[in-house]
């Protein structure tokens, strides 16, 4: 599977890299801030940051997904503001991130800084079939915390 991919600022290849893997087990690309300045995620903030790609997936048998950076999460606080993004493979526009601040403390954006990982994975696409009725199991209805803690 092909995934192109286009710089839709010129920093792109020049400035800032082009979405890569850190290492050769990596399932995600890391995500660039294609920003002009530092920004200052103040804490419970929401903030929209460009990463001057697009993509175009091969077909709908594909999606893109936006994932938050472990590190960032784990020492910062800093989260995606929709937990994970979805890339539909109609979508040509430019890949943004939506973070949040989580902790108490602001944090700085720095360009070029990595802000989150694309993953390509394939997608089921089920035909839907409605019913009265589900099949029984032996957890049957039991939501959340109803296998044990």
């Amino acid at each position: 599977m092909k995934l192109k991919l286009k710089a839709v600022s010129p920093k792109i290849g020049r400035e800032l890299p082009w979405p890569q893997r850190a290492t050769t087990g990596s399932a995600g690309m890391d995500l660039s801030a294609c920003i002009e300045e530092d920004i200052i995620l103040s804490p419970r903030q929401l903030v929209r940051i460009p990463t001057g790609i697009a993509i175009a997936l091969p077909g709908p048998e594909y999606v893109a997904l936006v994932y938050a950076r472990s590190g960032l999460g784990i020492k910062h606080g800093i989260a995606l503001s929709n937990g994970v993004g979805v890339i539909d493979s109609d979508y040509r526009g430019e890949i943004q991130v939506g973070l949040t601040n989580l902790s108490d403390k602001p944090y700085t954006i720095h360009p070029g800084d990595r802000i989150a990982q694309l993953v390509v994975t394939p997608v089921v696409l089920p035909q839907l079939e409605w019913v009265e009725e589900l099949d029984d199991t032996e957890r049957g209805t039991g939501g959340f915390g109803s296998t044990g803690q």
